[in-house]
């Protein structure tokens, strides 16, 4: 389906809400820490306000500043005006009358949006009952299954009696968006509705809030870091730094002619699935400043490639640039900046790309340095408090096989339960295959036999974990954390010390900070620590899950050009996993697509991204936001509906059957086979191959 565009209101128009000089400040022990410092916007019926910017820039804060639900320790400034009334002053009491009803807010975790002890049915009814005291118990429970229906809930007359925890996520925050267009509001706040879900639940999601603005006709404001979903679904951008706006202007005018450096930077920290060139990514450095006691400056001054003296005398007002009214940046030099460029040069000087003679080395001349043959895991369903009875068994993974050669990348792509992590896990713990085989380096686990040859193969496979705090022992110093592995493999003590300072000037790091605590480091260093850890005993594999995914994107960029060098100076090999596949197409060589806990697609990464043939991969690539307005709202997409079956199940025929929209395109003879025979992987071996039937 074509997304189609929003349409827009007339100019004669009131705003719903109309935000002035708005400013949250909280008590801190360093002193008071000013959130948000000046923000105003005028928001329009049905028009969606994308709000973008680091964590800690102010975004969420001024979300909750519009909804009334900042703690009482919160000093707020200015004016919030919904709907010609002001808010600020209101009491509780007051406000709760209009949350839900006229303001309806969609939060990141929907989880913890719902109660646990109640139905989802009791909470809808909730939401429609509380603000309309007229309306029957069996009025709104028709509305809540008419609800239900229109989010795309299946069955939604029996689940109304199911429980949030009963619920997948993609699901939950479906629940969660049909409570929000219960009382038909004037105005929806999504706070980063998609961050925690699988790039095709996030289709679906972003296409519901679409969906919720047309039943409405509500404005939104969609708070996101990701500048593929402002392309995808906003009208008009508020960039956000150190609490304030920094560039605001209609969403097709900011990603055609960028004016503020940290904008341009944001977008060109993100890696693009639409582009096969393998060129760095261009990282902000360093990181936001703290906003205790700001000095009267630019505050972004530290981290911008073009600052000039000037930049530190006074904080740059918003105003126009290039003669456009709607157009505002808070640059001193917003005027002199073209597409990206300044005086000829580029406002981020692109990094130079690494290169080795093991990049020009053809992958049949490599070595293996991973070979997985046959993999399968799967675990017993139990039933019973005391006396566990054997009811059935989880396929998680089934008969995986693949090898990644010196220097490759090799990526596993999936939604959430397709068996990604479980394959890495059983390569970490080295287990043993019945009918087939694990080696790494040439060694199979099956010969390993002793406690030291454990340790002896384990120096040759490492793994980066996706959360760098819970990776780290916050009461160890960064010395300790990156020196156990060296201890563990008795390392001499008087080269320990030597190995922990290269380890962390090789990944970006201050060796005089080795003293430090991990909480300390920001998160992109506290990551770069975790890759120095898994460096120390000069692994041949490196295994990353989802290193990358709890980052902001400036950060993000920075780790992703990292592990690319190291990768091409090392000649490390990489098996990573990860559910953003614009992050696999930049840096993998080869890619997995799993479904179900089985290879649906396998093959070099541009051949995969460029001509995927599974229907499974061409839904993922094409559920992936693209930071391109014009190309983000014109291009094909498919949506899903429903979600992954459950691994308990052994299909007869192919597993993606209940979901695949060819399917749904056949005859009945090629029903049938899909329906009863499993498609086995077919194409052109080692370069790209397909479980499909019909492709």
């Amino acid at each position: 389906m074509t997304i189609a565009d929003t349409t827009l209101p007339s100019a004669t128009s009131k705003p719903v809400l109309t935000v002035r000089d708005l400013t949250v400040s909280f008590p801190s022990e360093a002193g008071r820490v000013d959130a948000v410092r000046g923000v105003s916007f005028d928001l329009l019926p049905g028009r969606t306000l994308g709000i973008v910017g680091e964590s800690g820039s102010g975004k969420s804060v001024t979300s909750l500043a519009v909804m009334g639900l900042l703690d009482d320790n919160a000093r707020i400034g200015g004016s919030i005006q919904f709907d010609g009334e002001e808010l600020l002053g209101k009491s509780d009491a007051q406000l709760s009358k209009l949350r839900g009803n006229g303001i309806a807010m969609i939060f990141q975790d929907p989880l913890t949006s719902l109660t646990p002890v109640f139905t989802i049915g009791d909470q809808i009814i909730e939401a429609l009952t509380v603000h309309d005291g007229r309306m029957s118990r069996q009025a709104a429970t028709a509305r809540a299954i008419e609800l239900l229906r229109l989010v795309g809930i299946p069955n939604p007359e029996n689940r109304l009696k199911a429980f949030p925890h009963e619920f997948s996520g993609g699901m939950r925050q479906r629940v969660v968006i049909a409570i929000a267009m219960a009382n038909r509001p004037k105005l929806i706040i999504a706070d980063e509705p998609t961050t925690a879900l699988d790039v095709t639940i996030q289709a679906q999601i972003l296409e519901l809030i679409k969906t919720a603005q047309r039943e409405t006709g509500a404005a939104v404001i969609m708070i996101t870091h990701d500048m593929g979903v402002v392309a995808n679904i906003a009208d008009d951008v508020l960039v956000m730094y150190a609490g304030k706006p920094i560039e605001q202007s209609p969403v097709d005018e900011l990603f055609a002619d960028t004016r503020m450096p940290y904008s341009i930077g944001l977008l060109g920290a993100i890696p693009r699935v639409d582009k096969a060139e393998k060129q760095p990514l261009v990282p902000i450095k360093g990181n936001p400043p703290l906003l205790v006691n700001l000095p009267d400056a630019c505050p972004f001054a530290d981290r911008c490639p073009i600052a000039v003296d000037a930049c530190r005398r006074k904080e740059p007002e918003l105003l126009p640039v290039g003669g456009k009214e709607d157009h505002r940046a808070a640059c001193i030099r917003a005027e002199e900046i073209r597409a990206g460029f300044i005086d000829g040069h580029p406002v981020y000087p692109v990094p130079e790309i690494p290169t080795s003679e093991l990049v020009r080395t053809p992958r049949e001349e490599r070595p293996a340095t991973l070979e997985v043959e046959n993999l399968s895991k799967t675990f017993p369903l139990t039933r019973g408090a005391f006396f566990k009875r054997r009811i059935g068994d989880v396929h998680a993974v089934k008969n995986v096989s693949f090898d990644v050669r010196e220097g490759e990348c090799m990526a596993i792509v999936g939604e959430s339960g397709s068996g990604k992590t479980t394959t890495l896990l059983q390569i970490m713990d080295l287990a043993a295959q019945q009918d087939g085989d694990i080696r790494i380096n040439g060694v199979s686990v099956a010969d390993v036999k002793s406690g030291r040859a454990e340790r002896d193969l384990r120096r040759d496979i490492q793994i980066v974990f996706q959360d760098p705090m819970g990776a780290l022992d916050p009461r160890m110093t960064v010395f300790d954390i990156i020196a156990e592995p060296l201890r563990t493999i008795g390392e001499p003590k008087s080269r320990i010390e030597s190995r922990v300072d290269e380890l962390m000037d090789l990944v970006g790091l201050n060796p005089a900070h080795s003293d430090r605590f991990p909480t300390a480091f920001s998160g992109g260093q506290r990551q770069r620590i975790g890759i120095a850890r898994a460096l120390a005993t000069n692994p041949k594999v490196v295994v990353l899950d989802e290193p990358v995914s709890a980052l902001d994107v400036s950060i993000q960029a920075g780790v992703i050009n990292l592990l690319d060098e190291l990768k091409v100076r090392l000649g490390l090999s990489y098996l990573f996993v990860a559910h953003d596949l614009s992050v696999v197409r930049h840096i993998a060589d080869r890619v997995a697509v799993m479904y179900l806990g089985s290879f649906v697609e396998h093959g070099d990464v541009d051949e995969v991204f460029d001509n995927p043939q599974h229907p499974y991969t061409q839904a993922l690539l094409s559920a992936i936001p693209v930071p391109d307005p014009q190309k983000e709202r014109t291009r094909e997409r498919i949506v899903l509906t429903g979600d992954l079956p459950s691994p308990t199940e052994q299909p007869k025929g192919c597993p993606f059957v209940s979901r695949c929209p060819l399917y749904k395109t056949l005859g009945d003879a090629e029903r049938t086979r899909c329906e009863t025979e499993v498609p086995p992987l077919t194409g052109r071996e080692g370069v790209h191959v397909n479980a499909c039937h019909y492709r």
